[in-house]
């Protein structure tokens, strides 16, 4: 189990990552892992928002 720490940490990365790939189209060349939690995140918010709706 990651501490709180680690998750506001990997939370800022993401986030990072994410500003950076929209500016510069750098998805595809992310690390694996960083695609996969930008992904995991997407999906997320995406079932979120669907729940609201209904």
């Amino acid at each position: 189990m990651a501490t709180s720490k680690q998750r506001t940490a990997a939370r800022k990365n993401i986030k990072k990552a994410a500003t950076a790939a929209k500016k510069k189209r750098t998805i595809a060349h992310l690390p694996k892992k960083t695609r996969t939690a930008l992904a995991k995140q997407a999906n997320k918010v995406k079932r979120e928002k669907g729940s609201k709706k209904s």
